[in-house]
């Protein structure tokens, strides 16, 4: 396994992370064994990077992960987030940047894990009532204390990073990124490339629909989440799917899957950039991992590009309460 810089910081990780969210929320079909096995199977083959958060399964994913890695911790890179806080039933949601916060939040996630150090702690999503410098304030004081290592952003606007990393440095932002969501070419990958901050695209595979597994809506189970997102209904549907076939030809024609080509090339796009595509299955872990090996020539970035440039998907990535929730 290749490794990647993520920062200025001294963080190296896996080329390829692996995001758990999806082994204890949002997500139907959860096995904890085969979740367990997953997790197990990614550090057996060099995967180095995990990724969780204290609102995944209200804890329960940073429960899991833990248990996973304790004994293997001295190579493996956790990263966490705090900053969504929900009712013990998950239903209700709220986002909280307060430096009070900041610090109980800290203290819970490494009860959780278990861990005495949390290698890479974001911010889940802005708190606009904070002042970022209060939160990440807070957030270095953590690293003072030997609680955290390095600090990262998730879903932060352009101006927020820029405040955000003259307090301390930000080592990553973590913000959704795949080939139908390139909206963080504008303005976020120059940004954080200046800065000198490594960069974690999050769903790039598009939660799934650009591997070609997600034919109908109907694939989906009832209480899986996507069913309330726009790119997943009607019409929005449709479009994307005339998008998913044409990565389908492209993937064949590279003699790779649709998943392989949609991360080769999100790898693509530079040396500076982790994904960390979710699964809680081990077939589809040995498939993402194989994206490492997918070489796109740039006659296969222009193709791609031509296909699916920025704005080719239908829809908004989220509904709309949750849309108001990230770029501020």
């Amino acid at each position: 396994m290749k490794t990647r810089k993520l920062g200025r910081q001294g963080l190296e990780v896996s080329t390829m992370g692996l995001g758990c969210m999806g082994m204890s929320d949002f997500y139907a079909g959860r096995d904890e064994a085969e979740s367990i096995a997953t997790i197990n199977l990614a550090l057996d083959r060099g995967v180095t990077f995990l990724d969780t958060a204290d609102m995944y399964g209200v804890g329960a994913n940073e429960e899991l992960v833990g248990r996973v890695v304790r004994e293997r911790r001295e190579w493996v890179v956790v990263a966490t987030k705090f900053g969504i806080v929900r009712s013990p039933d998950g239903d209700a949601r709220g986002i909280n940047g307060r430096p009070d916060y900041v610090r109980q939040a800290c203290d819970a996630s490494l009860k959780r894990t278990g861990l005495d150090i949390i290698d890479l702690y974001y911010q889940h999503r802005v708190d606009p009532d904070v002042p970022i410098e209060e939160t990440v304030g807070a957030m270095a004081e953590l690293v003072t204390a030997g609680k955290v290592k390095y600090l990262g952003l998730s879903e932060a606007a352009p101006d927020t990073i820029r405040r955000a990393h003259a307090v301390h440095p930000i080592t990553a932002l973590q913000t959704e990124y795949s080939l139908w969501t390139r909206d963080p070419e504008d303005t976020i990958l120059p940004l954080v490339r200046e800065l000198g901050i490594g960069f974690v695209p999050y769903s790039p595979l598009g939660r799934g629909f650009l591997t070609g597994q997600i034919r109908t809506p109907d694939d989906l189970a009832a209480d899986d989440t996507r069913r309330n997102h726009p790119r997943f209904q009607g019409e929005a549907f449709r479009r994307n799917l005339d998008l998913v076939r044409e990565i389908g030809t492209m993937a064949a024609d590279k003699g790779c899957t649709p998943a392989q080509l949609a991360l080769a090339w999100v790898l693509a796009q530079g040396e500076d950039i982790v994904p960390i595509p979710g699964t809680k299955r081990r077939t589809y872990l040995e498939d993402n991992l194989g994206a490492i090996d997918v070489a796109l020539q740039a006659a296969d970035l222009a193709r791609i590009d031509a296909v699916l440039p920025p704005g080719a998907a239908s829809g908004t990535r989220y509904p709309a309460a949750t849309m108001a929730s990230v770029n501020r």
